[in-house]
């Protein structure tokens, strides 16, 4: 099992509790491939550094996790296919 951290970023338009929804139905879709969630921390609406996609903010979400490298490749998959979803990105801390 491998420590892992996903930053998710949600189209700023979605209401907060539709974004919750969505971070906890990304958190449950972890545990059942068999993850074991450490951290779920929303920090909410953010201006972004720089325009993404004609957008300057967005919902920030970060879910530290353990799992195997097996778990995350659909949820990945499920992510980048999602039009909710901005931008995410799963790091391996050291």
């Amino acid at each position: 099992m491998r420590t892992y951290e996903l930053m998710t970023i949600f189209r700023p338009e979605m209401a907060e509790s539709e974004v919750r929804t969505e971070v906890d139905r990304v958190a449950n879709a972890l545990a059942e491939r068999g993850a074991e969630i450490t951290l779920n921390d929303f920090w909410g609406k953010r201006r972004f550094a720089y325009e993404i996609n004609h957008l300057n903010e967005g919902y920030y979400s970060v879910l530290q996790f353990t799992a195997d490298p097996a778990a995350i490749t659909d949820i990945d998959r499920a992510l980048s296919l999602s039009d909710q979803v901005v931008r995410h990105k799963f790091i391996r801390p050291e």
